[in-house]
């Protein structure tokens, strides 16, 4: 009796381990069907912020807009049809975040040398490790094997990305249902030095006269920030070094220079001693910022037989 079922068994053993492989992720991932894909994307990348060095922060953003909405599958790059309603078009999206021809670019590259083997969702969380390193900020290794997902959610994106204008408590609510850490949330953040902000999202912190806000920090920016008007008028983040990953973002939160509001907020209540350790020590800083960005591109990736394969980001194949 043994001898009869062990081969249908055997079998049955050899395919669930390749289920089981294909729904994990892993730094290997591509070795055997596509080992140049890293180098390829990585290559991309550089080119892209080499023509616009801002395109780093924009990638970053990208990644993190992604993953907080229905996990890291590349639901964000989706344009709408009649029956996507696209992401890209909700509230905390909609002209302002960037980067989608740049991850295009990327894909089509990696579609020539092996075709339908890379996941958009892949291709984004190596873009955004790689913006990093572009612009002197820390590496980490990337675990892959996502899948892109079929679906977009314009609803969550409306509801789940953290706004500029929330307070602390909100925003670690908002972390802890992703499964990250105040911690996590405060490293994160420091992405904010680079990269620059619209007008309307930080006039009300600029023009409120408050306790929290350096007077002269706040009438520099009001010159291209008026009280109407302008409201996509750009100011950076972090006005030291805008273009450059470094500290100075909770330098600049400690002297009240903090241009949102969900950024000054950081520098008050519990999170306020994680900014002080993080200005005062940039390799503190640069480790914790790499620990929690692998921890936010593997919020609930799509694996295995979950998801697919596009051809192109923006669309279903």
């Amino acid at each position: 009796m043994i001898g009869r079922f062990a081969t249908p068994l055997i079998s049955l053993m050899v395919v669930l381990s390749i289920i089981s492989c294909q729904a994990q992720l892993s730094t290997t991932f591509y070795d055997a069907r596509c080992p140049n894909a890293p180098t390829i994307i990585r290559n991309s990348i550089r080119r892209a912020i080499s023509a616009e060095r801002r395109m780093a922060a924009s990638l970053i953003r990208l990644h993190f807009h992604d993953c907080f909405v229905q996990g890291c599958d590349a639901s964000i790059l989706l344009d709408e049809t009649a029956t996507i309603q696209s992401e890209k078009t909700a509230a905390p999206n909609n002209n302002s975040v960037r980067g989608y021809e740049v991850i295009e670019a990327a894909k089509r590259e990696v579609e020539r040398a092996c075709p339908g083997v890379v996941s958009c969702a892949d291709v984004l969380t190596l873009a955004a490790r790689d913006a990093s390193v572009a612009v002197g900020g820390p590496s980490w290794s990337v675990r892959l094997g996502r899948r892109d997902s079929t679906t977009a959610n314009r609803g969550a994106a409306n509801t789940d990305l953290p706004s500029p204008f929330a307070g602390l408590d909100v925003l670690i609510d908002a972390f802890d249902k992703k499964g990250l850490t105040a911690r996590d949330m405060v490293a994160l953040s420091g992405a904010h030095t680079l990269g620059q902000s619209q007008c309307f999202l930080f006039r009300g912190r600029i023009y409120s006269n408050g306790s929290d806000i350096d007077a002269g920090f706040a009438s520099t920016r009001r010159r291209g920030c008026p009280q109407s008007g302008g409201d996509g008028n750009l100011a950076p983040l972090d006005v030291v070094t805008p273009n450059s990953f470094d500290n100075n973002y909770f330098r600049n939160l400690v002297e009240r220079k903090g241009l949102l509001q969900s950024d000054q907020v950081l520098f008050s209540g519990s999170t306020a001693t994680i900014v002080s350790q993080y200005s005062g020590n940039p390799r503190t800083f640069a480790a914790d910022f790499a620990a929690a960005m692998i921890k936010m591109s593997e919020i609930q990736p799509t694996l295995g037989q979950d998801g697919i394969i596009r051809n192109t980001c923006s669309a279903i194949n």
